[in-house]
């Protein structure tokens, strides 16, 4: 581990957080554009106002600021799903069970899905143009983003709020498990401070050079078994399990012991996690748009309603 490393991180922690870094999740979904294909950047481009140019990268993280305001207060939910399972030990997600009546991160990116393709529809049919409808806009905002969410899997454990109240040290500060997970393990991987977001940095120039070289420890064939937008709900519970199940192995499973996580073997032992991660996050956005708008589907029943989440879970029948 490089000691320029342990120090760019050293100032770049935060406070509880719900999200990748903001810059993180543009650099996601500049890393997606590579893999779309050329009718999906024009139907983008067709729904996204014009000033985004139609630009994954500069909306990837616009649903974090949303939910910031108090127009968007109601999303808050949206970004993650609070499994009632127990890491290291067991881990699992299952909706019905996990959800909250104010959604999670399953429901939501369900819903946004299946109002992206009436949208796709208006967009082929000229009836969208230069992002004159809002909710379709934000449809693919929500789908972008929710896609890197996805694949952080510290939205995807109930265990401590998301690890928000799961205090930890690193680089010589006191943060939380979460927040490292946001941002400092790959800023240190990265040796960076933060990336530029006005276009792909050389990292994720790497990690897209990686993909399709298919050149990770799991297939990239196996990130992408489940990318059929005609079941938007079985396919974000593919992912979330697949997210969570990090928290068993790793996450949760090594030991801290009051210990700098920069240094002690923790982060290096997350990086390459973090990297097949974000790798998923941005292959998995690109196919599954690019199949929404190349119609590679079958239409059936998508179940939208939302029940109480369980009452013994983290949200407590929420």
């Amino acid at each position: 581990m490089r000691a320029s490393q342990i120090a760019v991180a050293a100032g770049l922690l935060a406070a509880p957080a719900l999200a990748w870094n903001t810059d993180v999740h543009q650099q996601i979904a500049y890393a997606a554009e590579e893999f779309l294909t050329p009718l999906t950047r024009i139907i983008i481009k067709q729904l996204l106002e014009p000033q985004y140019k139609g630009s994954l990268g500069l909306v990837g993280a616009w649903a974090d600021s949303y939910r910031k305001t108090a127009e968007g207060a109601y999303t808050e939910t949206w970004h993650y799903i609070d499994p009632a399972d127990d890491p290291p030990a067991i881990c699992n997600v299952y909706p019905n069970r996990d959800n909250t009546l104010k959604g999670s991160i399953v429901s939501a990116l369900t819903n946004q899905t299946q109002i992206l393709k009436s949208c796709i529809r208006q967009a082929k049919a000229g009836k969208i143009l230069h992002g004159e409808n809002a909710t379709c806009a934000n449809a693919v905002k929500f789908v972008a983003h929710f896609h890197g969410d996805m694949a952080q899997p510290l939205h995807v454990s109930g265990v401590a709020a998301g690890g928000n109240f799961f205090p930890v040290t690193f680089a010589g500060a006191t943060t939380n498990l979460h927040s490292i997970w946001d941002g400092a393990i790959i800023y240190q991987l990265a040796g960076v401070k933060s990336f530029s977001n006005d276009t792909l940095q050389p990292f994720f120039k790497n990690i897209v050079s990686r993909i399709k070289q298919d050149n990770f420890f799991i297939p990239t064939s196996e990130w992408v078994s489940c990318t059929d937008p005609g079941r938007p709900e079985g396919c974000a519970t593919v992912w979330a399990r697949d997210t969570n199940a990090w928290t068993c192995d790793y996450v949760y499973s090594q030991i801290f012991n009051n210990t700098d996580v920069a240094t002690s073997g923790y982060a290096e032992g997350a990086y390459p996690i973090v990297e097949i991660q974000v790798a998923k996050a941005a292959l998995r956005m690109a196919t599954w748009l690019n199949k929404l708008v190349d119609g590679l589907y079958k239409e059936r029943e998508v179940i939208l309603r939302l029940n109480p989440s369980w009452i013994g879970g983290p949200a407590a029948g929420a």
